[in-house]
């Protein structure tokens, strides 16, 4: 059943690369910024690699309409829900993406976790980590993920990077 689910997942996403592949080529993707462009592929690759990894992926690009934001990933891992903050580079320079999960960031992504958490059905709130997945798409190079589970908490201290 596994290898089933697997193979389905690896079929969905050639799939859906062949079909960004054929807009781009008839100009839909024209009107959207390069940046934005890699963003979205980079947050596609981190959804196909937490779904292999098991994952269930239950909502992308996540806001709640009146706290500034969006959380790019939100997934359960067994019983644990999983924000993830998705960063993507083309080039592999001094600063890993992941730094760019900044002290601004990380707290834009703990007031929209509490807002998410506290529409759920459950008399209980979950347990729940941060992830942040570093995705690079290198030109002419094999795509590289790293997951960083439980990168930063709920809490940690008032000095401001």
């Amino acid at each position: 059943m596994k290898r089933t689910t697997e193979t389905r997942g690896s079929w969905l996403e050639r799939g859906l690369a062949g079909l960004d592949r054929m807009a781009a080529r008839r100009g839909r993707n024209e009107s959207l910024p390069a940046h934005l462009a890699t963003g979205m592929e980079g947050e596609d690759a981190a959804f196909f690699h937490l779904r292999r990894k098991g994952y269930t992926v239950v909502a992308r690009r996540w806001s709640s309409g009146d706290v500034p934001g969006d959380v790019d990933l939100i997934a359960w891992q067994d019983s644990l829900l999983c924000f993830i903050e998705v960063k993507t580079r083309t080039a592999r320079d001094m600063t890993p993406a992941e730094v760019a999960v900044d002290w601004h960031k990380r707290q834009t992504l703990r007031r929209l976790a509490r807002r998410y958490v506290r529409q759920l059905p459950q008399e209980t709130a979950p347990q729940v980590r941060f992830d942040v997945v570093s995705v690079y798409l290198v030109p002419g190079e094999e795509r590289q993920i790293e997951h960083f589970e439980a990168a930063f908490g709920w809490n940690e201290g008032r000095v401001r990077e």
